[in-house]
C-alpha cells in the first residue's frame, strides 16, 4: 500500500479505502494513478472485439457476456484507479465478482446442449453475488488486501469482515475455475493443458506482482527516486498485475470458449492477429 504522503490532483482528496504503491499524480494533474489507469487497456479494447466477433459467430450469449464482463471490469479499473474515489473503488471491485460468475457459469455449463439454461446455477450465483455486494457495501473494508500488514502487527482479522471482501470471494470463484480447468485438462481434453496453464500461469504471476508490489512498496518508491523513469516505469507492479490478469483472463475466455465449441462439434483454431495477439476462429461441422 501506499505511504500516506502523495499530492493531490484533480479529481480532490483520495476517499477510496485503498491507495495503492504508485506515487499518485506523479504523471498528469489529470490521473491519481497513471500506469495503474492505463494498464487497464488490455481488458478493455481486446474483449471488445472479442464480443463484436462473437456476435458475428452467433455463439451464445454467455460468451458474448464474459468478454463485455471483461471490458466492465477494466473500465471500473480504470475509473478507479484514475481517481482514487470510494465510489470508483465499487466500479473496480464489485464487477470483478459478477465477471468471474460469469466464467464460472460457462466453465460448469461447457457440456450440455446448446443454448440449454440451467436456471439453479444462475440463481446461486446471482444470490452469491447479490449477498457479496450487500454485505461488503455494509463493511466497508477491505480486509483481504491488508491481511499481510495484520498479521506484521499481529493483529485479529475479523472473519466477518475477511469474508466481506470482494477480493477474497474473487479468490475463491477464481479457484473454482481453477479446479474446473484442471479436471477438463486432466480428463476431457487433455491436449488444450497449453492454453489452460498458459492461462493459469500468467495469472499466478500477476498475483505474484501484486503481492510484491503490497509487501515492498516502501522499498520499490526508494528504488524509483534512484533510477531513470523508463526503469521506474517497469516497477510499476501493480500495472503489471493488470496487464497479466487481464491477458489471462482473456485466455480464460478462449480456453472456455475452445472447450465448448469442441463440445458443440465444431473446428476451432487459436490464430495469432498481427502474429501477438491470440484469438479463436472456428467453423461447423460439415455435415455429409
Amino acid at each position: 500500500m501506499a505511504p500516506a504522503a502523495d499530492r493531490e490532483g484533480y479529481w480532490g482528496p483520495t476517499t477510496s479505502t485503498l491507495d495503492w504503491c504508485e506515487e499518485n499524480y506523479a504523471v498528469t494533474w489529470y490521473i491519481a494513478e497513471f500506469w495503474n489507469t492505463v494498464s487497464n487497456l488490455i481488458m478493455i479494447i481486446p474483449p471488445i472485439f472479442g464480443a463484436i466477433q462473437s456476435v458475428r459467430d452467433g455463439l451464445e450469449k454467455r460468451y458474448i457476456a464474459s468478454y463485455l464482463a471483461l471490458t466492465v471490469v477494466g473500465m471500473g479499473s480504470w475509473c478507479f484507479h484514475m481517481t482514487l474515489k470510494y465510489e470508483m473503488q465499487l466500479l473496480d471491485e464489485l464487477p470483478m465478482i459478477y465477471s468471474c460468475c460469469i466464467f464460472v457459469y460457462c466453465m460448469f455449463e461447457c457440456f450440455k446442449m446448446k443454448n440449454s439454461v440451467n436456471y439453479h446455477l444462475l440463481f446461486i450465483l446471482v444470490l452469491f453475488s447479490l449477498i457479496v455486494t450487500t454485505v461488503y457495501l455494509k463493511v466497508k473494508e477491505p480486509v483481504f488486501h491488508q491481511v499481510i500488514r495484520h498479521l506484521q502487527k499481529r493483529a485479529k482479522c475479523c472473519l466477518f469482515n475477511s469474508m466481506a471482501s470482494p477480493r477474497v470471494m474473487y479468490g475463491m470463484l477464481v479457484f473454482t475455475l481453477v479446479l474446473r480447468s484442471i479436471y477438463i485438462v486432466t480428463w476431457v481434453y487433455p491436449w488444450l493443458r497449453g492454453l489452460g496453464y498458459t492461462s493459469l500461469g500468467i495469472f499466478l504471476m500477476g498475483f505474484l506482482l501484486w503481492n510484491i508490489d503490497n509487501i515492498f512498496c516502501d522499498s520499490l518508491r526508494n528504488f524509483r527516486k534512484k533510477v531513470p523513469p523508463v526503469i521506474g516505469v517497469a516497477t510499476q507492479f501493480h500495472a503489471w498485475w493488470h496487464i497479466l490478469t487481464g491477458l489471462g483472463s482473456y485466455l480464460h475466455i478462449l480456453f472456455s470458449l475452445y472447450t465448448r465449441t469442441l463440445y458443440l462439434r465444431y473446428r476451432p483454431k487459436v490464430k495469432f492477429l498481427f502474429g501477438i495477439w491470440p484469438v479463436i476462429l472456428f467453423e461447423p461441422l460439415r455435415k455429409h
